[in-house]
């Protein structure tokens, strides 16, 4: 058994009884190599300052969500002051693309616009009712009303432009 005390200072940092091999502590690794253990100090308050420094990043930002858009709350949603719908299938490859782009998109602009998602298979009234005939489609409303909409599988920043242009620079 060995017995380690890594000291910084004047002050211990941790005092730990090692049998054999590699124990995980709270920093890294202290591996036994001869008689001597070892572990990067520097390494951990590296490590320590990074992870407060995401935890403060997490705290900070506003979550969102993309919501499930249906028949049961569509009236709901579209009467919010700006909102975008992503009209979608399981099946299509674009719609699939298009996702994770929406998903990034509704993050950025938390708190400003609302962002949901209507499978046109499950819902095809709504989909009838705003004459959606190809998908992926991005419908833009503001206060219940249509104001734009995008058809295909555009990239992020295409779609971050028409966000803005049509909501206006505060979104």
């Amino acid at each position: 058994m060995i017995r380690v005390r890594l000291v910084m200072g004047r002050f211990p940092l941790f005092h730990l009884m090692v049998n054999a091999g590699t124990v995980p502590v709270a920093g890294g690794l202290i591996r036994k190599e001869g008689y001597v253990c070892v572990m990067d100090y520097e390494l951990h308050q590296i490590r320590d300052k990074k992870l407060r420094e995401m935890q403060e990043a997490i705290k900070g930002k506003k979550r969102a969500t993309v919501r499930i858009v249906d028949g049961s709350n569509f009236q709901e949603m579209i009467s919010n002051p700006e909102v975008v719908i992503d009209f979608w299938a399981e099946w299509c490859g674009p719609c699939r693309m298009v996702s994770p782009t929406v998903e990034k998109l509704a993050q950025e602009f938390a708190g400003k616009v609302i962002f949901g998602k209507c499978n046109m298979d499950e819902n095809p009234r709504i989909a009838t009712n705003f004459q959606i005939s190809a998908i992926p489609t991005l419908l833009f409303f503001s206060r219940g009303k249509l104001v734009n909409r995008v058809i295909g599988a555009y990239p992020e920043n295409a779609i971050r432009s028409q966000i803005e242009r049509t909501f206006g620079s505060h979104a």
